[in-house]
């Protein structure tokens, strides 16, 4: 990280409880207990929420974010996450049933 890098000089870029999505594949640096140094926490493209945001070295936001397939709490920087915006599926089209017959008040019959 260059110092022309502080990103503290801005507010964060997500809140607590927004749901992100991995850029990249994360892999512990020694930091996550219970994992060897180099094997994967979490697989690019899983969602999670973030639950905090904390800071590394007075110039970077961490945000620590949940993710539900592994329930692992992982700590990101803001370059490895996007703000998870799932594809809007269109609703489908209500059609009206349409018929060949009308019924005829007049004569009781079906035209």
């Amino acid at each position: 990280m260059q110092f022309s890098e502080i990103e503290l000089d801005g507010p964060p870029r997500f809140e607590i409880g927004q749901k992100v999505r991995l850029r990249k594949l994360i892999r512990n640096d020694g930091t996550f207990p219970g994992k060897e140094v180099g094997e994967p926490l979490a697989k690019k493209g899983e969602v999670g929420y973030v639950v905090t945001i904390g800071t590394y070295l007075q110039s970077a936001y961490i945000y620590a974010v949940h993710f539900l397939q592994s329930n692992y709490i992982i700590g990101c920087r803001f370059k490895e996450l996007e703000l998870f915006e799932p594809e809007l599926i269109p609703e489908p089209a209500t059609s009206t049933p349409s018929s060949t017959h009308q019924f005829q008040p007049e004569t009781g019959e079906n035209a």
